[in-house]
């Protein structure tokens, strides 16, 4: 085999490599939103909805994560994590409003806060896991803009998109939910366009992204089988040079 069959074979090989590398580097990077999970997505029904805290700021160990509950919502139970403490605080309305139950209220949980008895490491993950009643119409997306403070620094995961753009484009997008039909079908489109999810209780207790991370994997996957191919291609030149030389 001359040297520049093998530059060649060694390129591409390289490239491969390098494609693989950049997608696992993207792969960890589509993780890092802090998301929701819900256990049900079904319009009038209770929903858990499980936040995920993927990492720290930057370095700096989680301290205090608070969840803004949309105006839709008026309470939500949190479940109890032995890592946190936490407390709900109390909006007072305007004025009073009125249930579907035919009762009147005049304050509702406006947040959820979850402290961290230790800060929580950079590099390790979390579950916040809270009970709600969705709403009884469908159609729409609830937003949960979530404070994440740290021994050093804050993100404010509060971005919501505007009509038509991509929610995966934004930097630090809030974590959301829409609500779909009842008798919608697993994975059908809601009726504001989005993919319902029909998750079961334990997949929500698993802390997972908004969905770009299937995507990274599925790059992943196409960079290693790039690799592979410049392996081939380099073992099939240097047995055809081999055989020439017989």
């Amino acid at each position: 085999m001359n040297k520049s069959s093998l530059r060649r074979a060694v390129s591409a090989t390289a490239i491969a490599g390098g494609t693989a590398a950049l997608m696992m580097a993207g792969l960890a990077g589509a993780s890092a939103h802090v998301s929701i999970n819900p256990d049900k997505t079904t319009a009038n029904s209770y929903a858990l909805l499980t936040f995920g805290v993927p990492h720290g700021c930057d370095a700096s160990g989680t301290t205090k994560v608070t969840i803004n509950l949309p105006d839709e919502l008026t309470d939500a139970t949190p479940t109890v994590n032995p890592n946190w403490t936490v407390e709900k605080v109390t909006q007072t309305l305007p004025e009073p409003k009125k249930l579907a139950d035919g009762t009147s209220i005049t304050k509702r949980t406006s947040q959820v806060v979850y402290t961290a008895k230790t800060p929580l490491d950079p590099h390790l993950r979390d579950a916040l896991v809270l009970s709600v009643k969705l709403p009884d119409t469908a159609g729409k997306t609830l937003y949960f803009p979530t404070l994440q403070s740290c021994e050093q620094g804050q993100t404010n995961w509060a971005e919501i998109p505007k009509d038509g753009q991509d929610p995966h484009s934004l930097k630090a997008p809030a974590p959301s939910v829409a609500v779909t039909a009842e008798g919608a079908a697993a994975g059908a489109p809601a009726a504001d366009g989005h993919m319902a999810a029909s998750i079961s209780t334990e997949q929500a207790a698993s802390v997972t992204d908004d969905g770009s991370q299937a995507r990274s994997w599925a790059g992943l996957i196409a960079g290693v089988a790039g690799l592979g191919l410049g392996g081939a291609a380099f073992f099939r030149s240097r047995n055809a040079k081999a055989s020439e030389a017989k």
